[in-house]
């Protein structure tokens, strides 16, 4: 358990929402590795619901529950009718992209650039209130870069005023990626780890509205961290640590909700397998099935060996459900205990 809150204290544990990565496929596999964990879907806009008619994005298997799905839009009326779809499907949150800095995503005025527009964010979270009772959450940064405004948009006094508004509209949860948002000049990757992490930001906005539950984001990818944060916050959010360290999400599991949680990675195998030849009968093509393992063994002798095997890209293409068997067999001479497992990697 982490040291530096009551553990009577609920803190909240999220991976965060990525696009081509997060999908169903992924969400169903790291609930092996945490029962608790907040998963989140891929951002899907509106657009693809209402016009592109992509149902489908929607789709999740019942374990995954809790489950949110991330909504990409501006339009209020969009969003609400989006918000209802998602409460239909089952979800168990709905939140509002405000934080991809993406040249496509600002191209259709969403994302992190609504950040200048917060009344307008603030409607869309009333309008999602109203046409749903599942919570209405946002994910933003700490503010914004651009070219003709390259800094008033970066300072607290921006982030509390757009913070603030939310609150007045009723938003009760926050997931704050602890960097600014550069539209313009930087990728989305490198906008993940050039602007620095100023999470003080988070601290003095949880200062401002300590009824508010923050959830902090935005690299965090050891245990220390986390503690760090959650001296303060109401929670963590984890992102890339989340997909390329999946024995990550189990130690944030034993040390937040789960005290003791352990895995055995042989066994979370064995059983995405089963649901690998499900999905294949269903018409999801091997790739997509597998390239969500590759990380799993990270540390452990074979684990080289394991991936090369996934990435066949002859018996992918064939759908050959047997090199998941033959990568296995690639790590059990080096069987190792599930402890030996939680620390490898």
């Amino acid at each position: 358990m982490l040291a530096n809150w009551p553990m009577t204290m609920q803190k909240i544990l999220a991976t965060a929402p990525m696009m081509a990565w997060t999908d169903k496929h992924w969400r169903y596999l790291r609930r092996q590795y945490s029962p608790s964990a907040l998963l989140f879907t891929e951002m899907i806009t509106t657009g693809a619901l209402l016009f592109g008619k992509q149902h489908h994005l929607l789709d999740f298997d019942p374990s995954e529950h809790p489950v949110a799905v991330q909504l990409g839009g501006n339009d209020p009326i969009a969003l609400a009718e989006c918000a209802a779809m998602a409460e239909a499907k089952g979800y168990d949150e709905v939140n509002i992209n405000v934080g991809c800095p993406s040249d496509r995503v600002q191209k259709g005025t969403f994302g992190a650039c609504l950040m200048q527009q917060p009344e307008l964010v603030a409607d869309c979270v009333r309008a999602m209130q109203a046409a749903c009772s599942i919570p209405i959450t946002v994910k933003c940064r700490t503010g914004i870069v651009t070219k003709s405004q390259p800094d008033e948009c970066r300072d607290l006094a921006f982030l509390e005023r757009f913070v603030d508004t939310l609150v007045e509209a009723g938003c009760s949860r926050l997931y704050l990626h602890a960097r600014v948002a550069v539209l313009g000049g930087l990728s989305p990757a490198q906008n993940r780890d050039i602007p620095p992490l100023t999470p003080e930001k988070g601290e003095a906005i949880k200062r401002r509205h300590p009824t508010v539950e923050l959830i902090m984001n935005g690299g965090i990818s050891d245990l220390s961290l986390a503690e760090s944060y959650l001296g303060w916050a109401d929670g963590v959010m984890i992102g890339r640590a989340a997909y390329h360290q999946p024995r990550f999400l189990s130690a944030l599991e034993s040390a937040m909700c789960t005290p003791g949680f352990q895995i055995d990675e042989d066994a979370i195998v064995e059983n995405y397998r089963a649901y690998m030849s499900d999905q294949l009968e269903a018409g999801i093509k091997l790739r997509v099935l597998t390239k969500h393992l590759l990380h799993c063994f990270n540390g452990r002798p074979g684990a080289r060996r394991f991936r090369q095997i996934l990435s066949d890209a002859k018996r992918l293409k064939s759908n050959d459900l047997s090199l998941v068997d033959e990568a296995m067999a690639a790590l059990r001479p080096a069987h190792q205990s599930d402890g030996e497992l939680q620390r490898a990697g």
